[in-house]
């Protein structure tokens, strides 16, 4: 299925599941392939407005951070790789690594 968004298309997988009585849902091997989860894997749902998103929980604690650190570097001044590198040196003759 492709779907137009954001002025390009877009692939979109499209798939049902069943709700079992205990609240629980098998996902189809294409989800998972998508998500990149296995058994035992976990995924993270996040519910807005009348839809579910559903992402692989490293995938989204990866983003989480990223948008906690946003500003970070600049805010220690580091603006360059030079800067981290230097950074890294000074803590290392510290011994602080």
């Amino acid at each position: 299925m492709f779907i137009k968004g954001r002025g390009k298309m877009e692939s979109v997988l499209v798939d049902n599941a069943k709700v079992m009585t205990k609240g629980q849902i098998t996902l189809p091997k294409d989800i998972r392939e998508t998500l990149g989860v296995d058994a035992g894997g976990r995924v993270t749902l996040i519910g807005r407005a009348g839809y579910v998103v559903m992402m692989n929980s490293a995938v989204y604690a990866m983003q989480m951070l990223q948008q906690a650190m946003e500003g970070e570097a600049q805010n220690a001044s580091l603006n360059s790789e030079d800067d981290v590198v230097n950074l890294i040196m000074d803590m290392r003759s510290e011994g602080s690594l």
